[in-house]
């Protein structure tokens, strides 16, 4: 008993602790915490500082970094500050082109596969290996192109980032130099023969499309500007990287086991981008008039030059139909002879609904091709 009772007592022995020690203890670890938080603010409003000031050339926020943070919704204003940052590269690259040179590249390479046993890892990362480096030369193209163009969409584009302010001409420099270093860099990594080419052919084409300097800045005439873009976008998209996945990717021997799929991609996309780069310069009349362009919208007219392209891409859907027509599979006879009706009776129809002399109608519909060109990288997979 004497035992349990000293026991008890020696329990009792150990001091409890106070309020005050309590709050003492508490107070360190929430200043522990403030620390840490305000270091964390800190990093966040540099990186983000650092990332607006690479894009806009040095200018500073509109609103301070840390007056948003010490807001409850600091979150969401960094994640909107993100989305325009992307946006703004967004416009700069000119994403809606991207994704048909992406689905153009992908459908072609696919009329090189001969079994099913090619559709394998290696195939993708050959598509892969072309791929990329054919964005950075489109960042590039459509960069330099932007950056000697400022006087012009100033007029025609005044929503573009470098005329509206959001990137600053020496960003806008070091963004496309730094995407044709990567263009080229892993092209040669690659070692592909037909990227090569391809990419050194492209640079060269649409550099001296874009660049003012004597005997170059094809884009004044109509003929340079279609000898300069149109061979030039059927080689990247669709001749480059058949060849590539053929020789490359594949080691085939048979270069044209479907001759016919080939030969219609060839044919039909020429249609497709001839019209592109006739209708593109309707909506821009104004700046390239200012600037002294003798392209065909300007000699011809606006007008006329749409029903031109119209009657173009509807010619180009006849001779889809014909060649389809004439095909020895039953099922790629009939789609592709429907399917290319359908798209020529739609395309029709919205052409007879454009208004004229709305500028906003003209983009709407040049914007329409291009979901045409996406729906025809589909077909052509069924070419037989």
């Amino acid at each position: 008993m004497a035992s349990t009772s000293k026991l008890v007592l020696g329990s009792s022995s150990f001091p409890h602790p106070t309020p005050s020690s309590l709050s003492i203890t508490t107070g360190s670890i929430a200043t522990k915490a403030l620390w840490h938080k305000n270091r964390k603010l800190q990093s966040l409003e540099h990186n983000w500082n650092h990332s607006y000031k690479f894009i806009h050339g040095g200018s500073k926020p509109r609103n301070s970094f840390v007056k948003a943070t010490s807001e409850p919704s600091h979150t969401q204003t960094i994640w909107n500050s993100t989305k325009d940052i992307m946006h703004t590269l967004q416009k700069f690259s000119g994403s809606y082109y991207l994704i048909t040179v992406i689905m153009s590249i992908s459908s072609t390479s696919v009329l090189a596969v001969e079994n099913l046993s090619d559709i394998s890892p290696k195939f993708f990362i050959g598509l892969f290996k072309f791929i990329i480096p054919i964005m950075f030369m489109h960042w590039y193209t459509v960069g330099i192109n932007q950056l000697v163009d400022i006087e012009i969409d100033k007029i025609n584009k005044p929503y573009r980032p470098l005329v509206s302010g959001k990137i600053s001409y020496k960003t806008g420099v070091i963004i496309s130099i730094s995407c044709l270093f990567m263009s080229f860099g892993l092209g040669w990594i690659t070692k592909s023969k037909p990227l090569i080419w391809c990419l050194v052919m492209y640079f060269v084409a649409m550099t001296g499309y874009s660049i003012n300097l004597p005997l170059l800045r094809w884009k004044k005439f109509t003929i340079p500007t279609l000898l300069s873009t149109v061979p030039p976008m059927l080689i990247a998209n669709n001749i480059a990287p058949f060849l590539h996945m053929k020789t490359y990717v594949l080691e085939k021997t048979t270069m044209f086991p479907r001759p016919r799929s080939i030969v219609f991609t060839i044919v039909v996309m020429s249609f497709y981008y001839l019209v592109i780069m006739l209708f593109k310069d309707i909506p821009d009349i104004e700046g390239d008039t200012a600037a002294g362009l003798q392209n065909l919208s300007i000699r011809l007219g606006p007008n006329r030059v749409f029903w031109l392209c119209v009657l173009l891409l509807e010619m180009g859907y006849g001779i889809a139909i014909i060649m389809g027509a004439t095909s020895s599979f039953l099922w790629s006879k009939i789609f592709t002879v429907i399917a290319h009706g359908i798209m020529a009776l739609i395309f029709w129809y919205r052409a007879n609904s454009v208004d004229l002399k709305s500028k906003d109608a003209f983009q709407s519909f040049y914007m329409f091709i291009f979901k045409l060109l996406c729906v025809e990288n589909i077909l052509i997979l069924l070419v037989r």
